[in-house]
């Protein structure tokens, strides 16, 4: 274990003088990361409030914790691990508490103001808009359906649908790839999009 890890294993220690000065550091380094994340990704006006509640989460989660921590790597290395899930998990639990809509709707109608597709054009998307629809019915699988309208249509964070999923980010990634794979077939097949490297 290098010297600066092992030196905050005893600062944190329980019964150590220097504990309660340690945790207050330790809160402090991790916060400034939570907020990082926050921004990153896109937390929007109770970033704070959560990078704060993810921060306390992740310094109970080191503090008890503390001795299964090998040295493998440093000290705030791990820590930062801590903190990174917690920003994660808090995000999930906020955007299901508090998102007007529930994570199936399908309000289709409202796929041109999400894109920002302009009025002049509203007999043209709203072919597309349909044809879209039909597809993500006909063409996905039920998990892929759900992925693509969640994060695509809804526009639920990708945090947020980790967590609902019980799944992991590298997942989710795929399933949306794969479903976007499917749909665009299904579009080039109709004649709405271009093949691959041709140009319109």
């Amino acid at each position: 274990m290098d010297p600066e890890s092992a030196e905050w294993v005893r600062a944190l220690s329980v019964g150590a003088p220097t504990r309660e000065a340690a945790v207050e550091r330790l809160y402090a380094r991790l916060l400034r990361i939570a907020r990082a994340e926050c921004g990153r990704r896109g937390a929007g006006g109770d970033a704070d409030d959560l990078a704060q509640q993810a921060a306390t989460d992740a310094v109970v989660a080191v503090l008890a914790k503390l001795g299964e921590f090998r040295g493998e790597s440093r000290f705030t290395t791990w820590a930062c691990k801590f903190v990174v899930f917690e920003v994660s998990a808090t995000l999930g639990r906020h955007f299901r508490r508090t998102s007007p809509e529930g994570w199936d709707v399908e309000d289709w109608a409202a796929v041109p103001d999400r894109f920002g597709l302009v009025p002049e054009q509203q007999a043209e998307w709203q072919d597309l808009v349909l044809g879209l629809r039909k597809a993500v019915h006909e063409v996905l699988s039920e998990r892929q359906g759900r992925v693509f309208v969640a994060l695509v249509r809804n526009a639920v964070p990708l945090d947020a649908l980790v967590a609902e999923l019980g799944t992991n980010r590298n997942a989710i990634y795929k399933t949306l790839f794969d479903a976007r794979r499917k749909l665009r077939a299904r579009f080039v097949a109709e004649g709405h999009l271009d093949e691959p490297g041709e140009r319109a």
